[in-house]
């Protein structure tokens, strides 16, 4: 076995195979970070082929992320046990073949099992890439570099995906779209055991596999619920399955409080700074999930931009992104408190909030540079809460560690687009006005379908008080958010000061002696 701490470079430092191997680990993460995106434009091309019925639209969608979702905890704790490089290998094998039989699926429910299959792989290929990073990496300036790379690109791959569904689907067909990952993961499968270290918890204990199920129970309900509340309201056909997967997370923190070997570990968050640092992790994932909510659908149906316009407008606010996380890295290396640099990324995030609080119906060059500026900030946010909760746990627990971060990110995007989504379309319902038809009261799209019905200025007054209405919606919403994010700058201000991501050799002996 290698040992996971181990570096053949001089001092412990990174050499040329260790930046290498990051290279290498960019690819999957890419990859499966643009997944969560690649169908945007590829749906409806699918929809004529294969004919799905709407509940199953819905789940060649949906399928891939709730899988992934709730399989990380699941699939961290497995890698630290054995070993997140053979994890890592045997989720790209699986994403590989998956991602082959999505492409030429031929009926819905093969695409749906092949979707399936790609989030069990992506559950496998996300913590494995972060607990490598962690392992290869054991200078703390030379970590923070790298997982300020990881954060840049698993931002930019859910934004650029896509733009490449589009441009696939425009010049070939739809199964291309999932053909892009193949060659990836066969460089994977053949530099990766040349150039990734093994590494895994010497001592891990026997596997919980009651914890399994209960860790799907809590995370998938949840997650369901909190993604179609924008859309369909606070039903309780959505309301209480989140209230259930509720019930089964704190059966799942008792049985990791409890249990001999527990999946993940309560010493974790004994951890100074690991456990501010996941739910400040989540609010940013909040954050940034809830702008998208409403900024997607502006610049379709308020701009009536095309899809392919929109995503293509939509890559500019991604330009600033790579120069947020090394910044941040930048000014905690030359000695600024990491809850200065952690409160001023949430100012900058509200300020974009802020910004996007002000556009109107004609704001295509106000709601990009709000992006831009939310985006950046929550990505300085991201990169250094990453850094610290990485260096605050135990190198044995890496691989159970990120699945926690990435898991927080997970409940932070659908919490977002309930929570700001719901804001948004109250506000947008209130504004429309009252003789207007049903429909039309209950999302732009279908009012803007309403509003192509009806003859001439009848049709345009319509559209134009639902766009106003929408905009109107977003300001709310945008508010809300703004005002989010200044309490956790304030919560990051008061929870991070001191804290650095280098634990003392006592912290380190406390932390593993618990485990």
């Amino acid at each position: 076995m290698t040992n996971p701490t181990r570096n053949d470079s001089p001092g412990g430092r990174a050499g040329r195979r260790e930046w290498t191997a990051l290279c290498v680990l960019m690819l999957p993460l890419l990859l499966v970070s643009m997944d969560v995106s690649v169908l945007y434009f590829a749906i409806p091309a699918i929809s004529a082929d294969l004919e799905p019925s709407g509940t199953q639209q819905l789940w060649i969608f949906d399928i891939y992320a709730f899988v992934l979702a709730g399989l990380l905890m699941t699939m961290g704790a497995l890698g630290d046990r054995i070993g997140r490089r053979r994890l890592l290998l045997a989720g790209a094998a699986a994403f590989g073949a998956a991602s082959l039989v999505a492409a030429y699926a031929d009926s819905a429910e093969t695409l749906i099992a092949a979707r399936a299959v790609l989030g069990v792989g992506g559950a496998t290929l996300m913590p494995s890439t972060m607990a490598l990073v962690r392992t290869m990496f054991t200078d703390p300036a030379e970590r923070a570099k790298a997982i300020g790379v990881w954060s840049g690109v698993m931002t930019g791959g859910i934004a650029l995906g896509s733009v490449l569904s589009g441009v696939l689907v425009q010049y070939f067909w739809w199964g291309s779209v999932f053909l892009v990952n193949l060659p990836a993961m066969a460089l994977l499968l053949l530099l990766g055991p040349v150039l990734l270290p093994e590494s895994r918890n010497p001592a891990p204990g026997r596997f919980d596999l009651l914890s399994v199920p209960l860790s799907l129970a809590a995370v998938l309900p949840v997650v369901y619920g909190l993604k179609e509340i924008p859309s369909e309201g606070w039903h309780p056909r959505y309301v209480v399955p989140v209230t259930v997967g509720l019930l089964f997370a704190a059966l799942f923190v008792h049985r990791q409080r409890t249990a001999a070997s527990p999946m993940i570990s309560p010493a974790l968050f004994r951890g100074r700074g690991f456990a501010p640092a996941v739910v400040l992790n989540l609010v940013s994932s909040l954050a940034m999930m809830g702008s998208a909510f409403f900024t997607t659908q502006y610049l379709q149906s308020v701009l009536g931009k095309s899809a392919m316009e929109a995503a293509l407008w939509a890559l500019l606010p991604s330009v600033p992104i790579g120069l947020a996380a090394p910044a941040s890295t930048a000014l905690v290396q030359r000695g600024v408190d990491r809850a200065h640099v952690v409160t001023a990324g949430f100012a900058v995030a509200a300020a974009g909030y802020g910004m996007l609080a002000l556009t109107g119906t004609d704001s295509l060059w106000l709601v990009l540079a709000a992006c831009g500026v939310l985006a950046s900030g929550i990505v300085m946010v991201m990169s250094q809460m990453t850094d610290l909760a990485m260096g605050t746990a135990p190198v044995e627990q890496a691989g159970a560690a990120s699945s926690l971060l990435e898991t927080g990110q997970e409940f932070g995007g659908a919490l977002g687009m309930a929570v700001l989504g719901s804001i948004g379309t109250a506000l947008y319902r209130h504004g429309m006005p009252a003789s207007a038809p049903a429909e039309a009261h209950e999302t732009l799209g279908g009012a803007l379908a309403v509003a192509g019905r009806l003859p001439g200025r009848t049709g345009d007054a319509l559209a134009a008080a639902a766009r106003e209405a929408f905009t109107t919606g977003m300001q709310g919403a945008a508010v809300t958010g703004a005002a989010v994010l200044m309490v956790a700058a304030v919560a990051a201000a008061a929870t991070l000061r001191g804290i650095d991501a280098r634990r003392t050799p006592a912290e380190t002996a406390e932390v593993e002696a618990a485990a």
